[in-house]
Formats: structure tokens, C-alpha cells, sequence
């Protein structure tokens, strides 16, 4: 892999990691038109995958810290955790049971909803961190099919179109509960499947949990920090070895990343703005045609 290589598949990542159009496909398809192989790529992918956590991180670094610091307090006062955690909106004020000592105050609203989505995050990814360690051979090879790509934009194209049209578009990040990070996370676990698109899932699940659109790519940007981070870091080692990187090893990796940080933080900001106004409609038609240029792109011999 050329350092100009790695620079398209760098910016082709941080371009597609946030949109609900699968960045695995479009990497695995730019990775084709470039003339690499796939032996290693699913492990360059994971990690360059670092430079768009690295521009979440960046973007929401002012939620992150509030929530950060709720969640250690909230550790520190660990009776008031029942209430935090099965409250959603106002309803903090549940019975707790009785403690010896001094009854602890009430905590304020915005802690209690900030230490609420910290733990919310921590629920939300356990089930893509056991599905992607039992699966992990699995995932990075006989699932990394043109055909199994190309389905899985198809359905969840449609599976989105579905929750735009049943969904009410009222929820905010406030309401969540313990229900709806089961839900999303549980969702999120189905982008271990090529082209399935980490936040395609998690978009979608949220929607039909009733949320409003910038509030559930929000929650879908924030849900993917822990699993992206445990990703990258396990697979740094397979990628930096990888053969399809020859030579250049490190500095391929460095290249694509920081290329994905830049792009990534571009495109965080872009598809906020984007879904306060608008449907997510031109993502799902747009999953439906690479999905069938991916059809092609197989039955032709182009991809195997």
C-alpha cells in the first residue's frame, strides 16, 4: 500500500464511518479500485478507524467531559445509581430504599442525565464486544463478501426507510433509558456484518425507539467511542503486520488515520446539521444503488 493509498482509503473512512451508507464497503470497494487485496484490510480498517473516534472525541469533547465527571460521581454515591439509571427525562425522584447514615441530596438534573448516558454507553456496547470477540474470525473473512455487502446495504436500506416512515421523531437524548440502549446496542452489534453500517444500525434502531433524528445520531456518534477504541487498539498489531501494507507498515497507518480525523470531523458536523431538517431518505437510496453496483461489481468478476 502507497502513502497515496492509504490516503484515499483514509479519507474515503472518515467520509463514510458517520453517515448510515457503510464505510466498510466503500473502503473494501476504493481498496478494489486501487488494486489491493483484502487479506488484512478488515484490520487496517479497524484501526484506522481511530482517526474518526479521534474526531468524535474531538467534537463532542465538552459532552464528553460533563458526562465523564457525572459518571465518577455517581460511582462515588453508588445508592443513587438505581435512579439515575431507571429515570429517563424528569422522572428522577423514584423511592430509593433506605440507607443507613444521611439520606444523599437529590441529584441536580443535568448530572443525573450526563452520569444516566455514561452508563447507558457502557450497556449499549457490551453486545458488540461479545459478538465481535466470539465472531471474530468469522466476521473478518467469510463475511467480507461482495455478496454479503451488498445485502446487508439493501435490507438495512429499507429497514431505515421503515423506521423513518413508523417513527415519531419526538424523543430526545434525554428520555433514554435502559431499554433503549439494549435496543440500539444490541443493533450496534449487527455491524459486525459488512455493510450493515455501524451507525445505519444504530440510526435505525433509534428511530424506532421514537427519537428525533440529530438526538439519535448523537447517541449513535457517542455509543460507537468504547467499541471503536477496543477495535482499533486489538487489531493495531494484525494491521501494522498486515502483507497488504508492504513497506510502508506505520506510516500507512498514520496516513489513513489522520486522514480519517480530518475528513470524519467534517462529516460529524455536516450530518448534524443535515438530519435537523431533513429525512434520511437520500441515504437509503443510496445504500440501494451500491448495493447493486456491489451485485454487479460480483456477478461481473470485478470483486470476488
Amino acid at each position: 500500500m502507497s502513502l497515496l493509498a492509504a490516503l484515499v482509503l483514509g479519507v474515503v473512512q472518515g467520509l463514510t464511518e458517520f453517515l448510515p451508507i457503510s464505510s466498510t464497503a466503500h473502503v473494501a470497494l476504493a481498496a478494489r479500485i486501487l488494486g489491493l487485496p483484502d487479506d488484512g484490510m478488515a484490520a487496517y480498517t479497524a484501526v484506522i478507524q481511530l482517526g474518526t473516534l479521534g474526531a468524535v472525541l474531538l467534537y463532542f469533547a465538552r459532552d464528553l467531559g460533563r458526562i465523564f465527571v457525572a459518571t465518577l460521581a455517581a460511582l462515588a454515591r453508588p445508592q443513587t445509581i438505581p435512579a439515575i439509571l431507571f429515570s429517563t427525562g424528569d422522572a428522577l425522584s423514584v423511592e430509593r430504599p433506605a440507607v443507613e447514615g444521611p439520606v444523599p441530596a437529590e441529584p441536580p438534573l443535568r448530572s443525573s442525565q450526563d452520569a444516566r448516558l455514561g452508563f447507558l454507553m457502557v450497556v449499549g456496547t457490551v453486545p458488540i464486544g461479545v459478538c465481535g470477540i466470539a465472531f471474530k474470525h468469522f466476521v473478518e473473512h467469510e463475511l467480507r463478501s461482495v455478496w454479503v455487502m451488498g445485502s446487508s446495504l439493501v435490507v438495512l436500506a429499507l429497514l431505515l426507510f421503515l423506521a423513518e416512515r413508523m417513527a415519531e421523531h419526538r424523543r430526545t437524548m434525554a428520555s433514554l433509558g435502559l431499554r433503549d440502549a439494549l435496543v440500539v446496542g444490541g443493533a450496534q452489534a449487527l455491524a459486525l456484518v459488512p455493510g450493515a453500517s455501524r451507525s445505519g444500525v444504530t440510526l435505525t434502531a433509534a428511530l424506532f425507539c421514537g427519537m428525533k433524528r440529530d438526538d439519535a445520531a448523537r447517541f449513535s456518534f457517542l455509543l460507537s467511542i468504547p467499541a471503536v477504541l477496543a477495535a482499533g487498539v486489538f487489531e493495531m498489531k494484525d494491521a501494522v503486520a498486515s502483507p497488504t501494507l508492504g513497506t510502508s507498515g506505520l506510516g500507512a497507518v498514520l496516513v489513513g488515520t489522520v486522514a480519517a480525523f480530518v475528513v470524519g470531523y467534517v462529516s460529524i458536523a455536516w450530518l448534524l446539521r443535515f438530519l435537523r431538517t431533513r429525512t434520511t431518505l437520500p441515504f437509503v437510496v443510496y445504500r440501494v444503488i451500491v448495493g447493486t453496483l456491489l451485485f454487479v461489481a460480483a456477478g461481473t468478476g470485478f470483486m470476488r
